[in-house]
């Protein structure tokens, strides 16, 4: 019988690993599938936890798993995230945020945008977004999501999706693997720990940058530091503050960036930077100086940004830090893990190698999109520093370079991305904020393409941004943190 139509029935799954992308991807496949799952973890290996946000695809895992909003915000010290304010990146600062009705469109092309970005107007809700206030009618709606993103205490969002796990019949051994053992089709046979041996149909590495599965299969890493310079990282936390930002800040510094996460009670703060500039030392003197006092560097980290080649070799599937990491910026890890494991649920029952190839091509897809985004961050007319100088001079993958040369002129449109797949983290609408924050759009061309659009869609646009304002006039808002309070313990 021809291999590629062996079709694989899979009843028994072993996650290995218990952090945020192992945990993702058990509660996914256990909520989707009839299958038996164990998570097979070691408390000898901690949760990396660089940075501590989502994307808006958090909220689509939420609703899947049915996990109840309020409840998790509770259990894991969340605080709500509309986007990330970027600080130093150009002249003046901006939110990259996406959302209705800004994200409207006419066919593919976003009128609205267009519209606000040839009139030099910002199109965030200065209201809710930039004074750090959420719609107070909320506080009656538990179902309702004042965002659609988050920010969490990693550790107590570990110990919340376990306990979630625990209650759909997902089971925990906790032991360290010593061996994978390969069977005689090239495949894991067993996993071989200290207290027992683990025999299973399929498993998924969830081991972080120490590949422990996957690597035994012969996977083959695929770096992107051509493209992306940041090399390491050092965080932090700093003490609680009298309201939380509704954003991730995202701060340009001489040698890189600083993000600034507000969670219940603290800030999570990380520095990213290149190494070939400046040292971890150095970056700490930097950090010290910015904030005026001498802080705690709670870990260091060395990572070499990129991805798997192939994330899926024979019954194994690496997900999470196993399968990729490119850099902290937009909190894409967390996001890459639901939208591989959604993928993967669909594809884990009766596949073969055709089904593999299948699989892999479109997480290539997903890394593509997300590499592409990131770059463009770097593109940028900063040049305070040999650093800067240097990241505005840096090659740009292909498809990125040709597209900006299109895009400097004219909106982007779904079409200008090649194989944009329907689990890509950033959409058109992400590559126009940031574009337009960056100020790498031809206003006057965006404008003149603007006029060139019937009565009709444009007197759409101007309808759309008067209702919304005069709507967001009469709303009635109340503090960041005074509503976190009020789901913590409601107000009497």
């Amino acid at each position: 019988m021809d291999k590629q139509l062996v079709m694989k029935i899979v009843k028994k799954i072993c996650v290995v690993g218990a952090g945020t992308a192992g945990l993702i991807s058990a509660i996914i496949l256990k909520k989707r599938l009839n299958v038996d799952i164990d998570v097979v973890y070691s408390k000898n290996i901690g949760i990396i936890g660089v940075g501590e946000g989502s994307t808006e695809h958090w909220r689509d895992f939420m609703e899947f798993a049915d996990i109840d909003h309020y409840e998790m915000v509770k259990e894991t010290d969340a605080t709500y995230k509309s986007g990330i304010m970027f600080n130093g990146w150009s002249d003046k600062s901006f939110l990259h945020s996406v959302g209705f009705p800004f994200d409207l469109k006419a066919g593919q092309y976003h009128h609205i945008y267009a519209h606000m970005i040839g009139n030099n107007i910002k199109p965030v809700s200065p209201t809710v977004f930039w004074n750090n206030e959420i719609d107070r009618s909320f506080l009656n709606d538990s179902n309702g999501f004042p965002a659609n993103q988050f920010h969490f205490n990693t550790n107590k969002l570990n110990d919340y999706l376990t306990k979630k796990a625990k209650q759909m019949g997902i089971g925990f051994i906790e032991d360290d693997i010593e061996e994978v053992q390969i069977g005689n089709k090239g495949d894991i046979s067993a996993l071989q720990g200290i207290n027992g041996k683990y025999k299973y149909d399929f498993y998924i590495d969830c081991t972080g940058f120490r590949r422990l599965l996957i690597n035994r299969l012969g996977a083959k890493w695929k770096s992107y530091k051509k493209y992306l310079k940041m090399k390491q990282a050092i965080v932090f936390q700093t003490g609680d503050e009298e309201n939380y930002n509704f954003w991730t800040e995202a701060r340009a510094m001489d040698y890189g960036w600083m993000f600034r996460i507000p969670v219940w009670g603290r800030y999570g703060n990380g520095y990213i930077f290149d190494s070939d500039y400046i040292t971890a030392d150095k970056a700490h003197t930097e950090l010290n100086n910015l904030f005026g006092r001498e802080l705690e560097i709670g870990k260091h980290i060395t990572f070499d940004p990129g991805a798997l080649e192939d994330v899926w070799i024979k019954n194994c599937c690496a997900i999470g830090l196993s399968a990729n990491f490119v850099e902290p910026l937009e909190a894409s890890s967390i996001g890459t893990s639901i939208q591989q494991s959604f993928l993967l649920m669909h594809k884990i029952q009766m596949y073969n190698e055709d089904v593999i190839k299948e699989y892999n091509e479109s997480v290539r897809s997903i890394m593509n999109n997300i590499r592409d985004f990131i770059c463009l961050h770097y593109v940028t007319r900063k040049s305070n520093t040999d650093f800067w100088l240097d990241a505005g001079k840096t090659e740009l993958p292909d498809s990125l370079q040709s597209n900006l040369k299109l895009w400097k002129n004219r909106l982007p449109i779904n079409e200008d991305i090649r194989n944009l797949s329907d689990y890509a983290l950033f959409r058109i609408p992400n590559f126009i904020m940031l574009m337009e924050g960056l100020e790498l759009f031809n206003r006057e061309s965006i404008k003149k393409e603007y006029e060139s659009l019937s009565l009709h869609i444009r007197k759409n646009a101007e309808e759309i941004i008067i209702e919304h304002k005069m709507r967001e006039l009469n709303v009635n808002t109340v503090k960041h943190k005074d509503f976190l309070q009020n789901i913590r313990k409601p107000f009497k």
